[in-house]
């Protein structure tokens, strides 16, 4: 029987897609959020700190989320986080509709879900893993960028809409509506095989269970420093994301629409790389298309964005940027879920997460405090004649450009250190050898 496209892939996709709907309401929320909150302050660092909140626990818990995603049932761990999470949506929509609503309110909820997605995730990842045939491994990774793709298109366009003509409310509704639809498939229509062997997870097993994940990486060092080179570019993206609404809100008169147009094409460019990335063969170097689209993302966009005037500009930057993102994230997801077996996914996802994240919370934090602290009061005591001021322009909001320049050198950087990296380029031997 002839294999096709979708061959084994219908449980997966069901979930998926469901899960993809509670994502895009989550991320319209987290969208609408991050404008009230600028609008409230005008301080790139409050609205970072949005982000370091979510990460923060989510990175402290990530070591031991993993013994729990290993060790529980999936299917009941990734309904009662999604029930967490809907909870803290409504708990929004009251503090709104009562106008009690407070930036530090935005604070507690955002770790509240940091510490729900520490579990989520992992587990998430392995009931993939558990629903999918390996030979698909490949297209699933293209799926789920497709996926992610296509939120981040949708979210700016529809989060900027519905904000404008029915204000924050309408988006809350929604958001509960999809995550109503995706708890309703999963709890109904979806079953994860389990590989718990329902063993009692005393403080002593508990603490060991988790410790394999740290010897798993130990023992593969190719995928501790494949792990490592992404923990650094994720400093670099958490800097620019935290510096981000600041320098389109500011150099565009406060106006959400460059914001969200950036995002937009930002979405389109991964959504059209996804498609790629699903249809396309696997490639013969994994490795090498990962460092590749790293160095060629971090030689595009933030050079657009530094040196950009408009917004045309700023969006072409943004598809350049973000073009070959899917093919690095579908190769790297291919890549774990090959070199780790099934039933440690759980815990090394979970390591992983804790070293690949922990930079996040800081990128934010940096990029917050470098913004509002350092390069735009670096710009406003510039002379109309000065280097800086020819190379960024005046006003607020270039000191945020001047950023994008330093990081675009720091990530090139990056890129061509890990690229030398030995044990990395070690994992093609292994993957060829299975």
């Amino acid at each position: 029987m002839k294999k096709t496209f979708l061959w084994g892939l219908g449980p997966f996709i069901t979930l998926w897609s469901t899960q993809a709907l509670s994502t895009l309401g989550s991320s319209m929320t987290s969208f609408a959020l991050v404008i009230w909150t600028y609008q409230q302050q005008g301080s790139a660092l409050t609205t970072a700190l949005l982000s370091v909140c979510s990460y923060a626990p989510y990175v402290v818990l990530s070591i031991f989320a993993g013994v729990v995603s290993d060790r529980w049932n999936k299917k009941y761990t990734m309904l009662a986080c999604d029930t967490l999470a809907a909870v803290t949506t409504c708990t929004v929509w009251i503090l709104l509709a009562t106008d009690n609503l407070k930036i530090w309110h935005l604070y507690l909820l955002n770790a509240v879900n940091g510490m729900m997605n520490s579990v989520q995730q992992p587990a998430s990842e392995v009931a993939v893993s558990l629903l999918a045939p390996k030979e698909q491994y490949q297209r699933i990774g293209g799926l789920q960028a497709f996926s992610r793709s296509l939120v981040t298109i949708l979210t700016p366009v529809l989060a900027t809409a519905v904000l404008t003509l029915a204000g924050m409310n309408a988006i809350l509704l929604f958001d509960l509506m999809s995550f109503a639809i995706a708890f309703l498939t999963l709890a109904v229509c979806i079953s994860i095989p389990h590989t718990s062997q329902g063993e009692k997870t005393t403080p002593e097993l508990f603490w060991q269970a988790a410790k394999k994940g740290f010897y798993f990486l130990q023992e593969n060092r190719g995928i501790l420093d494949l792990i490592l080179f992404l923990a650094g570019i994720n400093l670099i993206a958490s800097v620019y994301e935290a510096a981000l609404p600041a320098m389109l809100l500011s150099r565009t008169g406060g106006s959400s629409t460059a914001l969200g147009m950036v995002s937009t094409f930002t979405g389109i460019a991964t959504f059209v790389g996804s498609i790629a990335a699903s249809l396309l063969p696997a490639p013969k170097s994994r490795i090498r298309v990962i460092c590749n689209t790293l160095l060629f993302s971090m030689c595009t966009e933030n050079f657009f964005l530094a040196f950009g005037r408009s917004v045309p500009i700023w969006c072409l930057g943004a598809v350049l940027g973000w073009l070959t993102v899917p093919f690095m994230n579908t190769n790297l997801d291919a890549l774990l879920r090959t070199h780790i077996p099934v039933a440690m996914q759980g815990r090394v996802y979970s390591i992983r997460n804790a070293l690949q994240f922990f930079t996040i919370p800081l990128g934010y934090l940096m990029g917050g405090m470098a913004v509002d602290w350092i390069f735009e009061p670096l710009m406003q005591v510039q002379s109309k004649g000065s280097l800086l001021v020819q190379l960024f322009g005046q006003g607020k909001g270039t000191g945020a450009a001047l950023l994008y320049s330093i990081l675009a050198i720091c990530g090139i950087g990056t890129c061509l250190v890990f690229r030398r990296d030995k044990h990395i380029w070690l994992l093609e031997q292994k993957s060829s050898s299975k």
